[in-house]
């Protein structure tokens, strides 16, 4: 594809969302609301199905994309280098609500889409991608299994936030954070004081289960 084509598509599929965002709230977010979009851009049902094949679905992806960028052109001017971790975590996520605030009404049915059964994996995938972006932004360069473990956590968190923040608003989606947050804290905290490592518990774990299953004893303390 060139790069006039390219534009054109990037650029019309924000347009195509623009006319979704405006939608979606009296239509639901639905493929029906895809092809309102297109028309009211002027596009015939193929050229919307060439950007939004999936529609409901592609709609989705880009929406949770926008959010991310607001979020990171608000997070500009912060320093994250001068804060500590779970401040870090805290302005990220705080960002990224006030980031998907102006599409409250909007973002209510996507929710509602991705809260299906059948788009379950897709709605876990965004807050993932959204969680990454957000502990690149403060800086997280793991490759070990925290990596993982840092995205799963605040993904949780974003997810969590998200959805107080619809139904009982920005203070108590912050307040929420602010606990889970400090949960993290003190179970790090607790894991470095005992020296827990996720590979050996699960170990002792499967043992434990293994003894339980086929009615192995225990082996006698030393």
């Amino acid at each position: 594809m060139s790069t006039a084509a390219q534009d054109w598509a990037t650029s019309t599929e924000q347009q195509l969302l623009d006319e979704a965002l405006r939608m979606a709230p009296e239509h639901g977010w639905t493929r029906r609301t895809a092809t309102l979009a297109g028309k009211a851009l002027g596009m015939s049902q193929a050229e919307t199905d060439l950007l939004l094949p999936h529609g409901p679905t592609d709609l989705a992806a880009l929406l949770s994309r926008r959010h991310d960028a607001r979020a990171l052109e608000a997070l500009t001017n912060v320093h994250a280098d001068n804060l500590k971790i779970r401040e870090k975590i805290r302005r990220a996520v705080e960002a990224r609500l006030d980031a998907a605030a102006a599409d409250e009404a909007a973002l209510r049915r996507c929710v509602g889409f991705l809260a299906l059964p059948g788009h379950l994996r897709l709605g876990a995938r965004l807050t993932w991608d959204s969680a990454d972006v957000l502990w690149r932004w403060a800086g997280d360069t793991a490759t070990d299994e925290n990596h993982y473990t840092k995205r799963a956590i605040l993904a949780g968190i974003l997810t969590g936030a998200v959805a107080i923040h619809l139904a009982s608003g920005r203070g108590a989606a912050m307040a929420f954070v602010d606990r889970r947050i400090e949960d993290v804290m003190a179970f790090e905290k607790w894991k470095a004081t005992t020296k827990l490592r996720p590979g050996h518990w699960l170990a002792a774990a499967a043992e434990r289960l293994g003894r339980m299953r086929y009615g192995t004893p225990e082996p006698p303390e030393a």
